[in-house]
């Protein structure tokens, strides 16, 4: 029996699978990859409640759909990428290490140079798909910290666990974690 826990995200609904992510712990799986309809509407509704920026950041890869969403929304010329590895193209990078809930071990995240110094003095938004532990979202904001850049907001879709007590971060939705069994944890 497959496991899935129902969610209304930005007017959309959606079954999100329960994968174990060990023996105790189990998460929601939420991904917007090949989701136009979510993602276009997650995005809508970021974008209400985003202060005022100057240039989008996320982190490869799961949330490249929604930052390129939330820019063409608003018809931006640009928003950035922090890679997982170095690119042929990539220059002067700047760079970062971070830990995961979905990753078993330590992945660095870069920036082109070029990208680093568009941000310098800028109000650079953070977005992601899901903030859970916020390593990921500390990582990005260490990267725009070494770029000169200024962190104006902090905004996901979901936020899991411990996420959504922050009072740092606007989401959408909360999202639970769950016990092996697939029920929530309260």
């Amino acid at each position: 029996m497959n496991k899935a826990y129902h969610m209304t995200i930005a007017g959309c609904e959606r079954d999100l699978p329960i994968c174990p992510l060990n023996e105790n712990l189990s998460i929601g799986a939420f991904v917007i990859f090949g989701d136009c309809e979510l993602t276009r509407a997650c995005a809508a509704e970021l974008l209400k409640k985003a202060p005022e920026f100057d240039y989008i950041l996320t982190a490869e890869s799961k949330g490249i759909p929604l930052a390129y969403e939330m820019a063409r929304q608003i018809n931006a010329p640009k928003w950035m990428l922090a890679r997982k590895g170095v690119k042929l193209y990539m220059r002067d990078v700047l760079h970062v290490e971070v830990r995961s809930i979905t990753t078993d071990h330590v992945q660095n995240l870069y920036i082109d140079g070029a990208d680093a110094e568009m941000m310098k003095g800028k109000r650079i938004l953070v977005v992601d798909d899901v903030i859970s532990t916020g390593e990921s979202l500390a990582a990005l904001e260490a990267l725009v910290e070494k770029a000169g850049g200024i962190v104006c907001g902090r905004m996901a879709i979901l936020a899991e666990g411990d996420a959504q007590d922050r009072g740092d971060i606007i989401y959408l939705e909360k999202l639970p974690l769950f016990k092996p069994d697939g029920t929530p944890i309260a």
